[in-house]
């Protein structure tokens, strides 16, 4: 018998409102980072969900200069291709007020991400950890970050003794080699938030929540269920 995870819910009638109230909420995490630890550390996701969030939050009144941002996951492409999550955050994020922040990518320019993987992990071991506030996306496939069922590295991608750092990930649903955060890494925060659209997804969270079928298989639920804290869902149709 599977167990109901806990998560805390927070639903919004649209998106824009949605984005708004996220990004008034993380602005107030870094600015509590600011004034505990006088920096501040954020990791974002890619696609296209966050777009609107990230327009908000580069408007957010903060000392940005002191804020640093990475990504959850990237796919290995340049930062001048359509596909690359860097080049969403540069253009949706890292504008107005945020152009002030430092930005760590995971792309390191090499041929694979097997061969970038060392580079991106020593970026990665160099930040000062805890993040303040990580968001995450998910799939339908029930994937977040780039922990996509079938990948060929999800069991070590999700192994909690993993040290902090990254890993490559190929998979049938992932489209192009990727490269991700750990699991380890990723709950390394203080903040975990969950952005997801439609009621689509949000019957596969619900499902995944649960363990119902092959949701208890997906890869967000393993997200749930290793949290510390209940995840907190912004979910709007």
């Amino acid at each position: 018998m599977t167990t109901a995870l806990p998560l805390t819910t927070h639903t919004f009638t649209d998106g824009q409102t949605l984005a708004t109230a996220l990004a008034e909420r993380v602005a107030d995490r870094l600015r509590a980072g600011l004034l505990e630890r006088g920096f501040a550390l954020l990791a974002v996701s890619g696609g296209r969900t966050p777009l609107r969030f990230f327009e908000r939050l580069a408007q957010a009144s903060l000392d940005w200069s002191r804020v640093q941002v990475t990504l959850v996951d990237e796919r290995w492409v340049a930062e001048d291709h359509p596909r690359s999550n860097a080049r969403l955050v540069r253009e949706h994020l890292l504008r107005d007020a945020a152009a002030a922040a430092r930005f760590v990518p995971l792309y390191t320019g090499a041929a694979t991400p097997e061969e970038g993987q060392a580079e991106a992990g020593r970026c990665v071991h160099a930040l000062p950890l805890p993040f303040d506030a990580v968001i995450l996306g998910m799939g339908a496939d029930g994937h977040t970050a780039s922990f996509f069922p079938g990948g060929d590295r999800l069991d070590a991608a999700l192994d909690p003794s993993m040290p902090v750092g990254v890993v490559p990930m190929r998979a049938p649903g992932a489209g192009e080699p990727r490269i991700t955060l750990t699991l380890s890494t990723l709950l390394q925060t203080r903040h975990l938030f969950l952005h997801i659209e439609g009621e689509d997804k949000r019957e596969l969270l619900a499902q995944a929540r649960l363990g119902l079928g092959e949701a208890a298989h997906y890869p967000v639920r393993a997200v749930l269920a290793r949290s510390p804290e209940p995840v907190a869902v912004y979910w709007c149709p």
